[in-house]
């Protein structure tokens, strides 16, 4: 059965880097959101059982994106995938229950390490 993937990023050639970036392997239908709030609004629509969250987005950042997952309790892996590689966002992320911080552009062969450690693939 197909995972459900959310990647999250303003940017849509972000967005495309990392649908190209993923693993082969990876059985997943992908949708996406262009903010925070986007991202809410198909979390509160859908299954979603994988995000990958950009964090400096406009209208709702990533860090308020994952204060809304956990105050809802919603059961869904997190991965941020952020240029804001400073060690205390890293850390605040990390509080808010993601799995892993990665450094934009995302690299295959890191994603597919996360994947297959958390049982993802």
């Amino acid at each position: 059965m197909a995972l459900t993937v959310l990647i999250c990023d303003d940017s849509l050639f972000a967005r495309n880097q990392l649908k190209k970036s993923l693993p082969a392997d990876l059985d997943a239908e992908i949708v996406t959101a262009s903010d925070g709030y986007q991202a809410l609004q198909i979390l509160s629509s859908q299954e979603i059982g994988l995000i990958f969250l950009d964090l400096t987005m406009p209208k709702l950042d990533g860090i308020g994106v994952l204060e809304a997952i956990k105050s809802a309790q919603l059961d869904c892996f997190v991965i941020v995938v952020s240029a804001d590689i400073q060690p205390q966002m890293q850390q605040r992320v990390m509080e808010l229950g993601a799995l892993a911080f990665i450094q934009k552009p995302a690299k295959t062969e890191t994603i597919s390490e996360i994947l297959h450690m958390y049982g993802l693939i």
